[in-house]
């Protein structure tokens, strides 16, 4: 068998197929995962991956389908991820393009894996082949990249020409120009663009909201943690980490960003967390942009006072309009609504607030920050777009309240979900800058 002949080979039998996979815990039900009581007392109950699994593929095919292609080519690994439930080094993937599935509109999947990985997924129940990926970024490649190129389209045109049945129109979320020149070389006509992805993902299935419910949760006994532990004289570093570490040990994956600050880097806004000491009476924020159980992203925000001091009126009254805000827009939200309508209804920031506002009122969230996202209205503002809220939206409503010039500023977060009556949210932990966090936990519930 020669090595062309090796890359065809089917990855498992399928009557050997397992149950598929879930990154960090197979069954938090059946483990010591502290999760597993904590979902218990919320009354959130497992989701169906299979259920999941099925319904994410076939909204990306339904996108194919609108879109007349013969199949994709997904790099993204949060689209795998969305399309396959299959991982593999999430962030490293990220930046270095070693790892790539192709699906055929009407046909079978394919998941092109890193060096000596085509056994991570072996159970995964949509993935009809596994085979080494061709990699041709430089980094791997060096002086043959467009030669690698070559090779690497070679092998996706010929499956593009097994599996379309005449189409050769070839979706990709993102690709380099030497792969889109070697595969037009050959025939393929490439469309590379992302929003067939985020078309596919913005509706979330009912077995979804089960699984995000218990990010949400995860994320928010990690914030209990963080209040627990917030003690005048520690770094806001050390502060961070007990997030961190509260996610990783639930099954949790990864945090995205490192936003969390204290005292005057609270203004203006997205000053990353550092080795400065929190004192007593210190505005505290943060953003969570967690990556929790299930690959699912819980991004919510609150902004609190470092035990030892009364809240100021710059704070109190930084809290009372954020929370304004956060009211009005939601109220804002519901099935049909444009966002162009919901911007222009939506609040009106103080003109000494306006210039730091956040970057945007509200947005989508699923694996991770996704479609759409609504910005304030301005004249001339290119990054306002049209669309309307539809029901099964993840939404996530936030403010920054910080005034020009001010000693502090205030961030805050709620994440939803779009119902047929506006939106219902998912977090429940408490909004004041002083949070009873024993009475939520001891009254745990969830929306549904």
């Amino acid at each position: 068998m020669d090595n062309r002949d090796a890359r065809h080979m089917p990855k498992i039998d399928p009557s050997r197929r397992g149950p598929g996979h879930a990154v960090g815990f197979v069954n938090a039900e059946a483990s010591s995962n502290p999760a597993k009581d904590e979902w218990a007392a919320a009354g959130l109950v497992a989701p169906d991956l299979d259920v999941i699994r099925a319904y994410r593929l076939e909204r990306v095919r339904e996108q194919l389908r609108e879109r007349d292609m013969a199949g994709c080519v997904l790099y993204d690994p949060l689209n795998i991820r969305y399309a396959l439930d299959a991982t593999n080094m999430q962030i490293w993937t990220m930046h270095n393009p070693v790892r790539y599935a192709f699906i055929a509109t009407e046909g079978p999947v394919l998941l092109f894996d890193f060096h000596k990985c085509e056994h991570l997924s072996a159970d995964y129940p949509l993935i009809d082949e596994t085979r080494p990926a061709i990699g041709w970024a430089y980094f791997g490649a060096g002086q043959h990249e467009k030669e690698k190129a070559k090779e690497w389209a070679a092998e996706i045109a010929d499956l593009v020409r097994q599996h379309g049945g005449g189409n050769t129109r070839l979706q990709l979320d993102t690709c380099d120009q030497d792969g889109i020149e070697a595969l037009q070389a050959l025939g393929i006509e490439c469309h590379s663009s992302m929003a067939f992805a985020e078309e596919a993902r913005k509706i979330k299935h009912p077995e979804e909201l089960k699984a995000m419910r218990r990010s949400v949760l995860t994320s928010e006994i990690g914030i209990a943690e963080m209040w627990r532990g917030l003690k005048p004289g520690m770094t806001e570093n050390q502060l961070w980490s007990i997030l961190h570490q509260t996610n990783i040990a639930r099954g949790g994956e990864w945090i995205e960003t490192r936003l969390l600050s204290s005292g005057p880097r609270t203004n203006p806004w997205m000053q990353e967390c550092s080795d400065r000491v929190i004192e007593v009476g210190d505005t505290v924020g943060f953003d969570t942009d967690l990556v929790g159980p299930y690959g699912y992203c819980s991004d919510i925000s609150r902004t609190w006072v470092c035990p030892g001091g009364a809240p100021t009126n710059e704070q109190i009254s930084n809290h009372a309009m954020g929370m304004d805000q956060i009211n009005m827009n939601a109220a804002l939200i519901k099935p049909g609504v444009s966002f162009f309508e919901f911007a222009e209804k939506g609040y009106k920031l103080p003109e000494d607030y306006f210039p730091q506002r956040y970057g945007v009122v509200i947005h989508g969230v699923g694996l991770c920050d996704e479609y759409p996202a609504v910005s304030y209205p301005e004249p001339g503002n290119p990054g306002l777009y049209d669309g309307v809220f539809e029901e099964g939206m993840c939404i996530c409503v936030e403010t920054y309240i910080g005034r020009v010039g001010g000693a502090n500023g205030c961030k805050m977060e709620r994440q939803g979900v779009v119902m047929s009556d506006g939106i219902r949210f998912m977090d429940t932990f408490p909004m004041e800058l002083t949070p009873d966090v024993d009475a939520w936990q001891s009254g745990l519930c969830v929306s549904t």
